[in-house]
């Protein structure tokens, strides 16, 4: 499957200018679109395209080129009918893939009855990540890909340090699939298995919520 690289951004809140400007700092296209003229000239200089236009509006939103988007984001959730208005439009201009935000339970099924294929709750998830990292001694950051898996950022364990992948064998030991090693300099490095752990380092891992607990556990 290709990569998205042209995104619609509708309405320009917190979320929204955050989604908006971070695809654009990574090289992607971005239409953002909010009927604030304000907003519209707060963000014009760090997306590719900034517009104040009606997202309720299928005649505007086709004069500009909506339908021609790899990705629709509705970051809308404070108004839920221009939401699902905005939706419903880009799903019959035949935008292959929309990323809507709900304000509540109710909103999100409607939402997806209407065409969006992933629904998310900013605030809520922001939430979750937080009390996980709370609650854990060692991770760093928490991702949940579903109900079963997540990736994790965690702190190499007082065992860990001086010794490499191999030496440990994670998939064996913890069950869990190590995707990358993040040092203290902020390098990345891709292919981790010979690199030996440092004090400081952090381990980018993905797995099951149940293996990954077990990473909390390990005592020397």
């Amino acid at each position: 499957m290709a990569r998205r690289r042209d995104f619609v951004v509708f309405g320009l809140g917190k979320f929204g200018r955050s989604v908006a400007q971070t695809l654009s700092m990574n090289g992607c296209d971005v239409l953002a679109i909010d009927k604030n003229e304000e907003t519209i000239q707060d963000i014009a200089a760090s997306v590719t395209h900034a517009v104040q236009a009606d997202v309720t509006d299928m005649d505007a939103l086709i004069a500009l080129g909506v339908r021609n988007f790899d990705a629709a984001i509705i970051a809308i959730s404070n108004d839920m009918q221009s939401s699902i208005m905005a939706t419903i439009l880009v799903k019959e201009l035949g935008i292959p893939f929309i990323l809507a935000k709900a304000s509540n339970d109710i909103h999100k099924k409607v939402l997806e009855k209407v065409g969006a294929d992933k629904v998310v709750f900013p605030e809520r998830e922001i939430g979750v990540r937080i009390a996980n990292n709370l609650i854990s001694d060692n991770f760093v950051d928490y991702i949940e890909l579903s109900e079963d898996y997540s990736i994790v950022e965690v702190s190499i364990l007082d065992e860990w340090i001086g010794k490499s992948l191999k030496d440990i064998d994670m998939r064996v030991k913890y069950g869990i699939n190590v995707m990358a090693i993040r040092q203290q300099d902020d390098s990345i490095t891709i292919t981790p298995g010979n690199v030996t752990l440092k004090e400081g380092d952090v381990l980018v891992v993905i797995g099951s919520n149940t293996d990954l607990k077990k990473i909390n556990i390990v005592k020397d």
